[in-house]
C-alpha cells in the first residue's frame, strides 16, 4: 500500500496573487480512499473569503481583458508545458485523493489537463474576435468574472476545462475546487504563479458547496457561474445565480446509454462497453451505465459482460497490477452499494459482482458488478450510480432500443455499435445527448462537450468551451 510521507497542510487560499491566510479558523480533511488516512488539511473557506477573491479577480479584469490576444497565448502555453513537466506529481497526488490506478492517472488526470491548456493558444490565433454584418462591428469580448466550481472525480482536468478557455477569452477566475480533491488546484496556482499571470487573474478559496460555492454564484460581482457537478447542486446554483441575472454552465448528471446493434462485433462492444463503464470506478458522468443489447443475444452478452469484469483487478492504485481503485468516500461507497442491493431487490439478474465487501483491511473498494435483465423502469437504470455497476437491458428492435435509451431525464453522452457506420450514425443522431461514441471512437479534447434536458446547459472544451465566457455586442457604424 503506497502511503503518503507527511501530512500536507495547504493553510492558505491564493488571492490576488499571493497565499493568504483565511478569515475563518475552519479546516477540512482530505482522505486517501484506499489508505482511509487523511492526507491534508485545507482552510474551510467563508464568505469573506470569497468577496476578498472577487474583489481580486475585479480589480484584475480591467488589465488582464485588454491584453493582447498573443500575450494570453503566450501565458497559456506557459502553463501546459509547466502541468506537462510536473504529470508524474500531477497523477500521484490524484491516485491519492480519488483512487484512479496510476497509469491511467497519468494518461487521463494529468494528461487531459495538459491538453485542455494547451489547444487554447491554436484556439485563439484563429478565432475571429470581430466581424464585419452590414453597417456593424460585431465584437466578442470577455465576460468578466467567472466563479468556477468543479468535482472531484477528475479534478485538474475540470478545473482547466473552465479556467484554460476563461484566461484565454480574457475573464478573471476565482475557482473553488471540490473539498474532496483539491490539491492539484493548489499546484495549478503554484503553476500559475510561477509563470506569473498578473495578480487577481486566478484565484482559489477552498471550502464547501453551501458556504463558499453558494457564495460565488450569489455573488454580484461574478458575472458568469461555470459549474460541473450533481444534477441536484446544479439546480441550487442556478437557483442562487439568477437573483443576479449571470450567466450560469452547467455539466451534470448523466444515465448514458450504450446500444448494441444485432450486427455488431459482440464479444468487442461488450468488453469495450464494460470498460467504458468502469473507467474511474464509474465515477465518470460519461459512463455508459446502459448497455442495450438484442434481446437474442442477451445470454451471450451476459456472458461477455461477466467474464470481463471477473477480469479487473481491484486494488491499491499504486501497484501497476490494479485496473480497479477504489471509489472516493465512505459515503460514496455506501450508496453504491445500496444501488446494488436494490437492483437485487428489485428482480435484477446479478451476473458480476454485488454488494459484499472486499478482503481487504481497508479501502472504499466496490466489487466490478454487472446486472442483466434490467427493465427501464428499475432504479439502477434510471439514476446515476457513480460506481463500477452496469446495467443490461435487452430490446427487440433499433427503435425500442432509442425509444428507451433517450427515455432518461439525463442526455450527457451514448454509444452506438454496428458493422454499418452509416446506420450507427442514423442511429446516434435520434439520440437526444451531448456526445456520442460510433464503434468505440476515442474522447475528443477538442470537441464540444456538455449535455441535453438535466444533463446541463452550455458547453465545454475547444472553440465552443471559449464562446461560452465571451459576450457580443453590436457597434453600428
Amino acid at each position: 500500500m503506497a502511503f503518503v510521507a507527511e501530512i500536507q497542510v495547504q493553510d492558505k487560499h491564493f488571492i490576488g496573487g499571493e497565499w493568504v491566510e483565511p478569515t475563518g479558523s475552519g479546516t477540512i480533511e482530505v482522505v486517501d480512499p484506499t489508505a482511509e488516512e487523511v492526507i491534508a488539511h485545507i482552510p474551510d473557506g467563508t464568505t469573506e473569503d470569497v468577496d476578498r477573491a472577487v474583489t481580486a479577480a475585479r480589480r484584475a479584469f480591467d488589465s488582464w481583458s485588454t491584453v493582447p490576444v498573443e500575450e494570453r497565448a503566450r501565458c497559456l502555453q506557459a502553463i501546459a508545458d509547466e502541468l506537462a513537466a510536473r504529470a508524474d506529481e500531477i497523477a500521484a497526488l490524484i491516485c491519492h485523493e480519488v483512487g484512479m490506478p496510476l497509469a491511467q492517472a497519468r494518461a487521463i488526470q494529468a494528461g487531459l489537463p495538459t491538453l485542455d491548456f494547451g489547444s487554447m493558444p491554436g484556439l485563439l490565433r484563429d478565432y475571429r474576435f470581430e466581424e464585419t454584418l452590414g453597417n456593424s462591428l460585431v465584437v466578442r469580448e470577455p465576460i468578466g468574472v467567472v466563479g468556477a466550481i468543479t468535482p472531484w472525480n477528475y479534478p485538474l482536468h475540470q478545473i482547466a476545462g473552465k479556467v484554460a478557455p476563461a484566461l484565454a477569452a480574457g475573464c478573471t477566475v476565482v475557482l473553488k475546487p471540490s473539498e474532496v480533491a483539491p490539491l492539484t488546484a493548489y499546484l495549478l496556482a503554484e503553476v500559475i504563479e510561477q509563470v506569473g499571470l498578473p495578480a487577481g487573474v486566478f484565484n482559489v478559496v477552498t471550502g464547501t458547496g453551501p458556504v463558499v460555492g453558494e457564495a460565488i454564484a450569489g455573488h454580484p460581482g461574478v458575472d458568469m457561474v461555470s459549474f460541473t457537478g450533481s444534477t441536484a447542486a446544479g439546480r441550487r446554483v442556478s437557483e442562487v445565480a439568477s437573483r443576479t441575472v449571470k450567466r450560469v454552465s452547467l455539466e451534470l448528471g448523466g444515465k448514458s446509454a450504450n446500444i448494441i446493434l444485432d450486427d455488431a462485433d459482440l464479444r468487442t462492444a461488450v468488453a469495450h462497453g464494460v470498460g467504458k463503464c468502469f473507467v474511474n470506478s464509474g465515477q465518470t458522468c460519461i459512463a455508459l451505465t446502459r448497455m442495450l443489447v438484442p434481446r437474442a443475444r442477451l445470454a451471450e452478452a451476459e456472458q461477455i459482460a461477466a467474464a470481463t469484469a471477473a477480469a479487473y483487478t481491484v486494488g491499491d492504485p499504486f501497484d501497476e497490477r490494479t485496473t480497479l481503485g477504489p471509489v472516493v468516500s465512505q459515503a460514496q461507497l455506501d450508496c453504491v452499494r445500496r444501488y446494488i442491493e436494490t437492483g437485487i431487490a428489485e428482480g435484477a439478474k446479478l451476473v458480476a459482482g454485488g454488494p459484499d465487501q472486499l478482503p481487504f483491511e481497508r479501502g472504499y473498494f466496490v466489487r466490478p458488478t454487472v446486472f442483466s435483465e434490467v427493465t427501464p423502469d428499475m432504479t439502477i437504470a434510471r439514476e446515476e450510480i457513480f460506481g463500477p455497476v452496469l446495467a443490461i437491458i435487452p430490446c427487440d428492435d433499433e427503435d425500442e432500443a432509442v425509444r428507451i435509451a433517450n427515455d432518461s431525464m439525463y442526455g450527457l453522452s451514448g454509444g452506438v455499435w454496428s458493422a454499418d457506420p452509416d446506420r450507427a450514425q442514423r442511429l446516434a443522431r435520434r439520440l437526444r445527448t451531448g456526445q456520442v461514441d460510433i464503434n468505440g471512437a476515442a474522447f475528443n479534447p477538442l470537441a464540444p462537450f456538455g449535455g441535453y434536458k438535466q444533463s446541463g446547459n452550455g458547453r465545454e472544451l475547444g472553440r465552443y468551451g471559449l464562446e461560452e465566457f465571451l459576450e457580443t455586442k453590436a457597434i453600428q457604424r
